[in-house]
Parts: C-alpha cells; structure tokens; sequence
C-alpha cells in the first residue's frame, strides 16, 4: 500500500483520521496526479515520440480554511510520490529564494531575469509543492505571473499548492493588483482548483487541552506557547532555530517583521508590537494575514504605560474581529493588566475580548470577518 490512496484509506481505518468527503475527493485527484507523474518519465526521443499526450501533468490549487486537512494531504502526496524530480518547500521560503535569485541573475545576464531564475528553479524538478501559498506584498505580486508561466508552460513544472484563499482572493485589495490578475487566470487555466473550506476544523484537535492564556511570565508559560506553535505548524521542536521569519507588508512603502511565520502562525513579542509607534493598519494586516497569533511578554500596564496600553486595544479589536486565535503569555490575567489610567474604560472591552477568545465556541470559528 504505497500510493497515496492507499495510505489515505489506511488511515481512515486506523482511525487516525476522520472520514471527510472534501479530502477524499482531494485525495483521489492527488492519487490520479501521482500516476500520471510516474507514468510520463522523461526518456529519449522514441520516448517522446510514443507519448502523444502532453508532458507536463495538471497541477492542483487546493484551498480551505485552517484545519482542513490541506498539509496532511500534501504530506502524503509529496512521500508516496515515486519520482526523484520533485520538491516541496514552503511558498514564503521559495519567493526569497526567488528573488535573491533575481538580484544574482541580473549581475549576468542583461535584460530580464524572470526566465534565467524559472530555467534555474525547474533544473531537475518535474513536480514543485508549495505549503500554503498566500500574497501579502507587491515585490512578489509583480513578478508571480511571469514566473510562474515559465515554470509551467516554458518549463514544464507541475506546480501542486495549498492556501487558505481560494485564488480569486490572492492578494485582494492589494498595491496595483492589476498586475497579479494575469496569476490568477494562469491558476484557473493551468490548475485544478479544489475546495477544502467545509465546516471541520481538525487542527483544533490538535490544541485541545491547551490554555491560551499563560500567567505569570517565565520558562512554563513560553513552553506552552512553544507547544502551540509546533502543534498548529506540524513544525519539529528540534528544528526551532530555522522557523521561518517574515516581511509583512503594511500598504505601498513600509513592512513589519514577523520573526516567526509559518502556516498562518505569527509569533510576536509585546514590545515590538505595542511598545513601538504603530496602528490601526499595522494590526489589521497581521489580522487578515494569520489565522494564529502568539503574543509573548504581556507586562502589567499603568497609567505611564497609556499608550502601550491604547496600541494593546487596538490590536486586540483587529484580532478579535478576524476571528484569530490568540495565545498568550503575560504577567496577569486580562482583568490585572490594565487596572487604572487613561485607557481604562476601553480596556474593559478588551479583557472581555480576551476571556471571550480563550472560550471553546471563539476557537471553533473560521479565520475572517464573518462569525
């Protein structure tokens, strides 16, 4: 039982996973894409001569909320997949390499480097898997058409991905978008496009036990937050060093610096999210932009603290309403944080907020504005 159907139902039966039509579909089309990569095996040319279809197999773009099932399906396609051509790498991790491909291609080569870098990506890969493909900067909008149509069409890549969007939504309201469109009917062109967004959140069985709000400040309270993180990214612990970090972008010219990020989990600490100069549209990009936020360092606040404390609430609303889950070490519970100053009054609404996001029906609700 080696391919991926095969391990899929097995699964199943071991009761290790739950039988769920959206994944089964998924997988039955992973399985077909398995087989027709390990069926067209480059060859010579009486190879190609007898192959009458066409080289390249029809990638996928699967897509869903958090807890869907898409890495587990992508875990199990990558390991059964029976060809040495292939990678899978996160797409955050990829788009830097990108572009610092870009910036040694054009100390070579004149003119555009968008066909050198692709040529370079596809050497020796027949089958390229991204984890969790989003778009929250114009660098990488500009250029995603262009490369990724010499990828697929020029190259002859397979691209199989995953992201919590459906592709119509990829950068949405984004700096000059206009440009990124072209990406986006590549993927509906070129790209099966399955659904995964059903109503079953299994990555929350996979936090089941764990408080969100850790008290007081110290070794215990960061390990249960490090639990979290590994637990919500399928990250090994012991690789903790190379998780990796992130530019977020905040509209046309300026950036905030995630220094962890992955699948949709951001780790911040307090001081630099509250303790710096920031606002409204600093908390709303990393709402609609992670799904998990894990905020460490939460002090006791005063009345000299009033701004940390304004800046506090104000990222708490933007959570809240985006429906992220937050966890969380701090100094105190909600209700000691903040207890007099200018802020007190709003800061009421907070603690509520707070005690509202640690409570079983807020984490069962899907990422974004809607209830």
């Amino acid at each position: 039982m080696s391919g991926l159907l095969a391990r899929y139902e097995k699964l199943i039966a071991s009761g290790e996973l739950r039988a769920d039509p959206d994944q089964r579909v998924a997988a039955e089309r992973l399985d077909r894409l398995e087989k027709d990569l390990e069926a067209k095996r480059p060859g010579g040319l009486l190879t190609q001569f007898f192959n009458t279809g066409p080289r390249r197999a029809q990638g996928l773009y699967m897509w869903g909320g958090v807890g869907r099932g898409k890495s587990m399906l992508m875990d199990l396609f990558h390991n059964t997949l029976g060809i040495p051509e292939k990678r899978r790498v996160h797409f955050h991790a990829f788009m830097q390499e990108v572009h610092e491909a870009i910036r040694e291609a054009r100390k070579t080569h004149p003119g555009d480097p968008i066909p050198t870098v692709a040529q370079r990506i596809a050497d020796g890969v027949r089958c390229l898997s991204f984890d969790e493909m989003v778009v929250n900067n114009s660098a990488d909008a500009m250029i995603m058409s262009r490369l990724f149509t010499q990828l697929i069409r020029d190259q002859e890549v397979t691209i199989v991905t995953t992201s919590n969007r459906p592709p119509d939504d990829l950068y949405k309201d984004g700096l000059n978008r206009e440009h990124f469109l072209p990406f986006i009917d590549l993927i509906h062109s070129e790209l099966d496009v399955l659904s995964l967004n059903g109503p079953t959140d299994y990555r929350l069985d996979r936090i089941g036990g764990l408080a969100t709000w850790h008290v007081p400040l110290g070794d215990a309270a960061t390990q249960k937050v490090r639990e979290a993180f590994f637990r919500l990214t399928d990250f090994k612990p012991e690789d903790a060093d190379n998780v990796p970090s992130e530019e977020l972008a905040i509209g046309a010219k300026r950036s905030l610096h995630v220094p962890k990020s992955l699948k949709g989990v951001a780790v911040f600490s307090f001081k630099r999210l509250c303790g710096e100069a920031r606002g409204a549209p600093d908390y709303l990009a990393i709402a609609r932009a992670y799904h998990t936020v894990i905020l460490v360092g939460i002090p006791i606040m005063g009345p000299e603290n009033r701004n940390e404390a304004a800046r506090f609430v104000t990222l708490i609303d933007a959570l809240y309403e985006h429906k992220v889950k937050l966890f969380a070490t701090a100094d105190a519970l909600p209700e000691a944080l903040y207890q007099a100053g200018d802020c007190a009054f709003e800061f009421e609404r907070t603690v509520s907020r707070l005690n509202e996001m640690q409570s079983d029906a807020y984490l069962a609700l899907g990422h974004g504005t809607e209830a």
